[in-house]
């Protein structure tokens, strides 16, 4: 339980620092999302294909902000 927290302290301060996300969207997202959105702040290119119309409609209708 130690790891699990020290971890995701450590991870929940990297998103608020460099992406600005407070706590309740740290505990939110997924570690596919947190990954993939680190990734794409750091400047990672992950060679996908991007997300189709349908898929960033979904995403604006779950995260309006």
């Amino acid at each position: 339980m130690r790891r699990f927290a020290e971890g995701a302290r450590r991870l929940a301060g990297v998103a608020g620092w460099l992406l600005g996300w407070r706590p309740e969207e740290f505990w939110r997202a997924t570690p596919a999302e947190l990954a993939t959105v680190l990734g794409a702040a750091l400047g990672e290119d992950e060679g996908g294909e991007g997300v189709d119309g349908s898929e960033l409609a979904r995403l604006m209708g779950v995260m309006p902000d």
